[in-house]
């Protein structure tokens, strides 16, 4: 037998020894009641659960290391004392059992925890959204669907009154001209732009026919010229001589 299961049974039968007499049952009764209706509160129930998660798991802690000390007392004797040997199994292997049981305890637990804070977690949920429904009821309450159907076509009937009026802005004022006409005519004045201008290119200017004198001096006027020069040098000579 556990240690846990010989808790339970030292409280069960501690609490079967302290119980009250007849005569004052209907006291017990109404306390018990009023204890049933107070029940803890889910926070609470968590931590309480937490706690228990720690002390099991330090008790893991401990049989872990129980056993690696059993392990090794085996492997001391050995075969020179079995018998310490043999005890030290043993210890050993219920130690692992105790093990065993206080993982299982801690799964249950560890899921027990879990429900409880999904379950806080939607009780908050809930409430948030019960409050948030109320708040929309709240409001709704001050508004009239006929009222709204009456704003939203006056709505529409500015909105169409606005467009009416942004239409008669826009248009210019004056007289108004056909566009296509406007554009025939432009192409009329420049093809007559463009015939006007091959017929002076048609009119180009003649080549003159007079001869133009040339800027470099004949082989005549050369010689003539050094002629002069001779004779003018032979007068000068006979002078001034």
């Amino acid at each position: 037998m556990s240690k846990i299961s010989k808790m339970f049974q030292v409280s069960s039968s501690s609490s079967s020894s302290s119980r009250p007499s007849s005569g004052s049952s209907s006291g017990s009764s109404s306390r018990s009641k009023h204890r049933s209706r107070s029940s803890p509160s889910p926070q609470e129930a968590i931590n309480r659960l937490r706690e228990t998660e720690a002390m099991l798991t330090k008790k893991q802690e401990y049989l872990e290391s129980r056993i690696e000390q059993e392990i090794m007392i085996a492997k001391k004797n050995g075969t020179k004392n079995k018998r310490a040997a043999l005890q030290a199994l043993k210890r050993k292997k219920r130690f692992e059992q105790q093990l065993t049981q206080i993982d299982g305890t801690l799964s249950t637990i560890e899921f027990q925890r879990e429900a409880l804070e999904n379950a806080t977690t939607n009780t908050e949920v809930l409430k948030n959204m019960g409050y948030a429904a109320k708040a929309i009821k709240g409001v709704h309450q001050n508004i009239d669907l006929d009222k709204i159907d009456s704003l939203m076509q006056d709505i529409t009937e500015q909105q169409e009154v606005a467009q009416e009026i942004s239409d008669s802005i826009s248009k210019p004022f004056g007289d108004q001209f056909d566009e296509d006409e406007l554009l025939a005519e432009l192409a009329e004045l420049e093809q007559e732009e463009l015939e006007e201008s091959m017929k002076n290119m048609g009119r180009l200017p003649s080549v003159p026919t007079i001869k133009l004198p040339s800027t470099r001096p004949s082989h005549r006027a050369t010689s003539k010229k050094r002629v002069e020069d001779d004779h003018d040098m032979k007068k000068l000579a006979a002078w001034a001589s």
